[in-house]
């Protein structure tokens, strides 16, 4: 086994501190990274400036106190937060989400997403609008590997899909979003702190590297060779994806928030790496990276943020430790993208798996309420300044326009200029599979 990078450090777990960019077993029983970075262009030039960033807020928020407060409510309901005016009349959001209230003109709070199929703690149905029962061979892809699979990279130097997204207690917490059938070659490539050190050439220099390029297309050629059926054609050209990361610098230059303007770091601000519980960080530096992540050339980047799972101190928990940073990260990122001209071209999602509880518990805490749920959704040239859907009096079911994450999803892909219900992925067993179930593009943004 040929190893580039040197021997891993281990966890106490066992587990390696590189969380995907292993180049060991360099061609001689397949290559991890060239995998990571194979994608088919089955559609589309590569060209496209389009983009995808969806903050993932583990636990589920309580939709009641963001962007729905019920005043009329009785107290056991409404809770002790009070809305403030936004910069759109008529829309009124939570207290301690003021800077997302002065920027409400290019944001859209869904105030009825619903289609969670439990009461379960799961990623899943954000990431691919669809339950986690009833799957195909292989599983339901992520937006991010169906990105992945049918547009394949940009450039060599930047992964099509990058998950943002330490290691979590709950697994589902951590999940960047999985490949499902289209396979781990489209899987989420995942640079956590620990592991940038690994996208460096540690203690090799070119002409090393050089060599070890040329031991591994002579082993291909042997391969294939032997193979003869085709199959590994082009494992070549995806080869030169895997050294093309280590070759440029436009993935590390994208993920070293040391390179941005000292003002910008501090409007994004910092936040908190460590894991929130059994959730993720609150990292602000997170939502800085995602920009620059899409602007070097990404196509999806997902971040996951919190554990809003607030069954006790729903209300203390929401304003001291989870609302003002999720409020400094999310304005940021979205008039960061404004301003530099990327509204246009980059989508933003950030939502939960459901809603809680209209009635507050004997802890001062909103249980798990699969019913109805929020979401909030800017950029992409979508049509923004509006809010989506009604629900009733004490927040608990939709009256008007209940919004499916399929929906949102294949709004996403529209903006992405993907047909959702005539694109197409084969399945591992060669049926085609629509990117979404019967859901088409909200009419209301697009």
């Amino acid at each position: 086994m040929l190893s580039i990078l040197g021997p891993a450090k281990r966890l106490c777990n066992g587990l390696s501190r590189r969380e995907l960019l292993t180049i060991g077993a360099l061609g001689m029983g397949g290559l991890a990274l060239p995998d990571l970075l194979r994608a088919e262009s089955e559609r589309g030039t590569g060209k496209s400036k389009k983009a995808i960033i969806m903050i993932y807020m583990c636990g589920a928020p309580p939709h009641q106190d963001m962007y729905d407060l019920k005043m009329d409510a009785p107290a056991e309901v409404r809770g002790e937060f009070q809305p403030i005016d936004t910069n759109v009349p008529g829309i009124r959001i939570c207290e301690h989400l003021p800077r997302l209230a002065a920027i409400m003109d290019k944001l859209v709070p869904i105030r009825t997403v619903v289609g969670s199929p439990s009461g379960d703690h799961d990623s899943f149905i954000c990431y691919t609008g669809r339950s986690v029962q009833r799957q195909p061979v292989g599983g339901w892809p992520s937006v991010g590997a169906s990105l992945s699979k049918l547009l394949g990279p940009k450039n060599s130097a930047i992964p099509p899909f990058v998950g943002l997204s330490p290691r979590a207690g709950h697994p589902p917490y951590g999940s960047p979003g999985l490949p499902g059938f289209v396979g781990p070659a489209h899987g989420a490539f995942r640079p956590n702190a620990e592991g940038q050190g690994d996208l460096q050439l540690n203690g090799i220099d070119a002409a090393r590297l050089n060599d070890r390029r040329q031991l591994l297309t002579s082993v291909d050629r042997i391969r294939r060779d032997i193979d003869g059926s085709g199959k590994l054609e082009g494992l070549d050209a995806f080869t030169q994806q895997a050294f093309g990361v280590l070759t440029s610098s436009g993935l590390v230059d994208a993920l070293d928030v040391s390179k941005e303007d000292p003002r910008v770091r501090e409007r994004y601000g910092k936040g908190d790496t460590r894991n929130y519980g059994d959730g993720a960080p609150r990292n602000l530096e997170h939502f800085l990276i995602a920009r620059r992540l899409v602007e070097a050339g990404a196509r999806c980047v997902t971040l996951n943020f919190g554990r809003w799972d607030f069954h006790s101190q729903n209300f203390s928990e929401f304003k001291n430790t989870h609302a003002p940073l999720f409020d400094q990260g999310l304005s940021a990122l979205v008039e960061d993208l404004h301003e530099r001209g990327l509204a246009q071209d980059v989508s933003v999602v950030a939502w939960g798996e459901f809603g809680r509880t209209p009635v507050i518990n004997k802890d001062a805490g909103r249980d798990h309420w699969p019913q109805v749920g929020c979401g909030l959704v800017a950029g992409g040239g979508l049509r923004t300044g509006r809010v989506i859907g009604t629900t009733d009096r004490l927040g608990g079911e939709p009256i008007d326009r209940p919004v499916h994450f399929g929906e949102v999803l294949a709004t996403l892909y529209h903006q992405m200029g993907l047909n959702p219900n005539k694109t197409t992925i084969r399945d591992l067993a060669g049926r085609p599979q629509y990117l979404v179930d019967n859901h088409r593009p909200m009419p209301e943004l697009i």
